[in-house]
């Protein structure tokens, strides 16, 4: 018994020291401050290896502790995992278009610590309904939305960090290291943009086949108004984008607003029932 608990904690501490120890070494060679040497250096090829090993590990332990045989487990600790997993994807697979390393100190240590959050808070609640398919696409969409928005918020705060440092001329070895503001500014929005499209599959999916996918009828408690408030949020500042060119501290302001909104629909709503209450 005692074995089976550490062969399925096992992966997500591998995952998480893979992150941590990739983390220090991004910081050391990109972001720390070295004499006579002020560019840092593209990604290596042993770099993407390691970050595809930990991203590997990683996925094979949420999928363990996701999809046990008493039926798919969830909680507020698997959420964040999940959503980091799926935010150093997507900035792993960036790197291969892009000069991504100077992010990789800050997403990073992140990951590393939503990936041994199951190990610390291992409540988890059994999901009704998760055989059927619509539920699967609807999980899926939710999830792919979150880590994109997640995502999202964490590349906004970076480039109001970096917009600053340059306002101020203080061009160190971390910001030489960073992909220019406009190449950051269009991925930004490609996220956001990509993300909405699933929220809104989320949210559309969740309102109308409420009651096939969860077996109730929809109830407007404070998850629902945080996820539309978010939905409505991210979509003013699209249209705002779109239509009046919005960026920089006020495109940053409307991000972490909606983002916020949509931690608290979820992640809030389970941490204080699971951790708070103490109820699976």
């Amino acid at each position: 018994r005692m074995a089976d608990i550490v062969i399925q904690l096992l992966p997500h501490i591998l995952a998480a020291l893979l992150y941590g120890a990739l983390g220090l070494h991004f910081w050391n060679t990109r972001w720390r401050e070295h004499q006579g040497q002020s560019i840092a250096s593209p990604m290596l090829p042993w770099e993407r290896l390691a970050i595809a090993a930990a991203l590997l590990i990683h996925a094979a332990g949420l999928y363990g502790a996701l999809f046990g045989q008493a039926g798919m487990r969830f909680s507020f600790s698997f959420a964040l995992s999940l959503m980091m997993w799926l935010a150093v994807l997507i900035y792993w697979l960036e790197s291969f278009m892009a000069r991504m390393e100077g992010m990789q100190p800050m997403v990073l240590p992140l990951a590393a610590v939503c990936a041994v959050l199951p190990v610390v808070f291992p409540q988890a609640h059994l999901v009704a309904n998760a055989s059927a398919t619509g539920f699967k696409l609807h999980f899926l969409a939710a999830m792919l939305a979150y880590s994109l928005l997640t995502l999202s918020a964490l590349h906004a705060i970076f480039m109001g960090f970096t917009e600053n440092a340059l306002h101020k001329r203080l061009m160190k070895r971390s910001l030489a290291s960073l992909p220019p503001l406009l190449t950051m500014e269009s991925l930004l929005f490609r996220m956001l943009l990509l993300g909405f499209v699933l929220l809104t599959l989320t949210v559309g999916s969740g309102v109308l086949f409420s009651e096939t996918l969860f077996g109730k009828p929809l109830s407007f408690d404070h998850k629902t108004l945080f996820a539309f408030a978010s939905w409505g949020i991210f979509a003013t500042l699209l249209v705002g984008r779109h239509a009046w060119g919005w960026r920089g501290k006020r495109a940053l302001r409307w991000t972490l607003a909606g983002f916020s909104l949509l931690i608290l629909a979820y992640v809030g709503s389970r941490f204080v029932a699971e951790v708070i209450l103490g109820r699976a």
